[in-house]
């Protein structure tokens, strides 16, 4: 079995908590367990920020409509830039074109 040094795992466990903090959630107000968040969905819900080592709360939303909004807002649009005046192509075949001597005669 080949183990990797102690260093080795202390520094990715350090980077994994690093990328993980901030990371919001929202656990419902309700009592039972919370097996999904699909379930009561007018329950208010409590808003959690992970610190790297545990929960804590950061806020309150009245339901889960305003949950998902504030856990998922929409991205911003990226505007395409203008594309460039193609021709229209007509119905049916086209024409085969023809070369530069033809058109000369």
């Amino acid at each position: 079995m080949n183990e990797e040094p102690l260093e080795e795992w202390a520094r990715r466990r350090d980077e994994r908590r690093a990328r993980s903090k901030g990371k919001l959630r929202a656990v419902p107000l309700t009592k039972g367990p919370h097996c999904g968040a699909h379930v009561e969905p007018e329950a208010p819900r409590v808003i959690q920020e992970w610190d790297g080592t545990q929960w804590v709360t950061v806020g309150l939303v009245g339901d889960l409509a305003a949950a998902k909004a504030l856990l998922h807002p929409p991205q911003p649009v990226e505007e395409k830039p203008a594309e460039w005046e193609r021709p229209a192509l007509g119905k049916g075949r086209h024409r085969k074109p023809t070369s530069a001597e033809q058109r000369d005669q």
